[in-house]
């Protein structure tokens, strides 16, 4: 598998904030959002190849309960359901932070799904041919059906201006079966100055809502850096 990066620090994001936790991030993905912020995993993949019990074996050094499968996207590596057995074998509680785009046989105890919306579409200028592929591919609905059936999950939407609201309001008419309560709002952005100026139109809305308010906590704490 090409990974990233692997090292432990602390979930910023979602239901298990504060959470001490391994990081495994694969490298590579099928989508281009403008506003990725790996972009060392999407539009430029770097890392080095790994097998999984090289994998298994540097997280049984972190010791630590928890691992954490990101990207890029962790659910288009080829091995990634050898990968989650391996590590739920050997103790692990395993969360995978994936777009919703790919549906593998993964063993998974927290499914933690961001699907992306028209706001993450790149520009033309950008991505070229990329930009027609990621509109194409970003939404999967019979993926997400699939992943929230059989798994614990919760959807993490990232937020960029105030009409995002309404989109997300549209794309969860698909989904009756989601609770508003696993419904995650996350502002946009890599600096604390853009984070805070969201945070209170996007509370706002989630009070309205019934969803839950979702901060970055990793970048309140450690700023935009990797390897945290």
């Amino acid at each position: 598998m090409l990974i990233s990066e692997l090292y432990k620090s602390i979930q910023g994001e979602g239901r298990l904030t504060g959470t001490e936790s391994i990081f495994v991030r694969t490298s590579g993905c099928n989508l281009r959002c403008g506003f990725c912020d790996t972009p060392f995993t999407s539009w430029q993949p770097e890392g080095a190849e790994q097998s999984i019990s090289e994998i298994v074996q540097a997280c049984q050094l972190q010791d630590c309960e928890h691992v954490v499968l990101t990207g890029g996207e962790p659910m288009l590596q080829k091995e990634v359901a050898d990968l989650t057995v391996s590590l739920k074998a050997a103790g692990f509680h395993i969360t995978i932070e994936t777009a919703g785009t790919i549906d593998k046989p993964v063993a998974c105890d927290l499914m933690s799904l961001s699907p992306k919306l028209s706001n993450s579409t790149p520009s033309a200028v950008r991505a070229g041919a990329w930009q027609a592929r990621h509109e194409a591919r970003r939404h999967q609905p019979q993926v997400i059906r699939n992943l929230i059936a059989r798994y614990p999950y919760q959807l993490k939407f990232v937020v960029d201006q105030p009409r995002d609201g309404q989109e997300i309001v549209e794309y969860l008419a698909e989904f009756p079966e989601v609770e508003a309560e696993r419904v995650l709002l996350m502002p946009q952005g890599v600096e604390q100055s853009a984070l805070l100026e969201k945070e209170p139109w996007i509370a706002e809305f989630c009070q309205q809502q019934g969803f839950q308010m979702c901060r970055r906590m990793h970048i309140v704490w450690f700023g935009n850096q990797r390897g945290t």
